[in-house]
């Protein structure tokens, strides 16, 4: 069992990231096209229209999450509440997609944004991987959506062999197969393979997407759990290095350890989705004794985001909100509690991309929990914080007991500002 040497006030980190959640269109947000983005107050109201009811999330409501943005059906939280601390958090990385948001979160700023292909993959670069495959070649290399694609090409990539490549607004070469026709394992092969391209293009992430189902059988195809991102590798050390140097146990539930290329995540457990994320994310919780258990949500921005499902989206999040108390009942006195995303993905918002937005945070302790309710009623505002790199920099002064001081990474830790003193 990992022990850890940390001297903070914590023993315990869990941080848990809503993959895709934003609050609300940062001030540069024209620049990506993104303007009247706000995931969680558009979800909000789009989600009233479509069911007739409002947004039930009591539990995140008495966190603070309404006081961060406008959403219909969760007000602000008042004085003499009980409740955590609340903010939200700028993004200074140029861009708007996973890898630097988790990244900027980890203390690494991207200044140049990694290269899109929104028009395909030059030929000559696809040719090159065709033949280091030995494959018969490919289907599309354009912009797609992943669910579209595969229902227009999946019958013809069982019959070809070809394997479906296809980009999107983000820096990704994401590589389609059939779990059984092509193979699994000979999927995650040939990303891996990519890898090594795309680390020349500067692509920011290679994605594995298995799916299975035969129409012609009576089966429509469906994508399934075992997608792998391969993620460019971090240019320096990032705030999870500074923990795993200090003898922190960092542990990653569902894609954390590939965003990151698995650098500063010593252990992961790979996962099928939110309600097996809370699952295991739970289940963790009451085992690991010490560090940092780090947690990606992914079915809001997978399954909901970027198909646009107002209603999936309001459900995921209806679910998480009543994972919530189960969260609390396995927390203990020295744990520290972190939500946050990583970009926004407004489901009422034209096409299928992420949006440029601010992140919600919110941060509770049991212990600040108790002290409130005695003497301090109502919410922290922890403020509109200056950098996604804010919610690592409070992750290692947490459980190192000091904040962080490398000049490469940014982040100023908040974990003074939520103090009941």
């Amino acid at each position: 069992m990992l022990t850890t040497k940390n001297k903070g006030s914590f023993k315990r980190v869990i941080w848990i990231v809503l993959d895709g959640v934003g609050a609300g269109e940062l001030p540069d947000s024209a620049n990506y096209g993104d303007t009247g983005s706000n995931t969680l107050g558009n979800l909000a109201r789009a989600f009233s229209q479509k069911t007739g009811r409002t947004l039930q999330l009591p539990h995140l409501q008495a966190w603070g999450l309404g006081n961060i943005t406008s959403i219909l059906g969760v007000p602000p939280t008042t004085a003499g509440s009980p409740t955590a601390a609340f903010g939200k958090a700028c993004e200074l990385s140029a861009g708007k997609d996973t890898t630097s948001g988790h990244w900027e979160m980890a203390g690494l700023v991207l200044k140049k944004p990694f290269v899109t292909f929104p028009n395909g993959f030059p030929q000559a670069i696809v040719d090159r991987w065709v033949a280091e495959n030995h494959l018969p070649g490919v289907l599309a290399n354009h912009a797609a959506s992943g669910t579209t694609i595969i229902e227009e090409l999946g019958t013809e990539h069982l019959r070809t062999g070809k394997p479906i490549l296809y980009t999107s607004a983000d820096s990704v070469w994401q590589v389609a197969a059939h779990e059984e026709s092509f193979g699994l394992e000979r999927l995650y092969d040939v990303c891996k393979s990519a890898r090594k391209i795309c680390d020349e293009l500067q692509i920011g992430r290679v994605i594995a997407r298995p799916f299975i189902g035969n129409p012609l059988e009576g089966k429509p195809f469906e994508r399934t759990y075992h997608r792998k991102d391969y993620a460019q590798l971090p240019g320096t050390d990032t705030f999870l290095d500074l923990l795993v140097k200090a003898g922190v146990p960092t542990l990653g539930v569902g894609k954390i350890s590939n965003i990151y290329a698995a650098q500063g995540i010593q252990k992961n457990i790979d996962t099928h989705g939110n309600t097996d994320g809370i699952r295991v994310l739970i289940e963790q919780m009451k085992t690991v004794p010490n560090g940092l258990i780090f947690c990606n949500l992914i079915d809001f921005d997978m399954l909901y985001g970027h198909r646009r499902d107002v209603v999936g989206f309001g459900n995921a999040l209806e679910e998480f909100d009543r994972a919530l108390p189960a969260i609390q009942e396995a927390m203990r006195p020295e744990d520290l509690i972190l939500i946050a995303s990583d970009h926004g993905n407004d489901p009422t918002y034209p096409g299928t991309d992420h949006t440029r937005e601010y992140i919600p945070l919110l941060a509770y302790t049991q212990s600040q929990h108790s002290a409130q309710n005695a003497s301090r009623p109502g919410p922290i505002d922890l403020g509109v914080r200056t950098s996604f790199g804010d919610v690592g920099a409070t992750v290692v002064h947490a459980l190192v007991g000091t904040p962080p001081q490398e000049a490469e990474l940014v982040g100023t830790s908040f974990l003074n500002s939520m103090s009941t003193q």
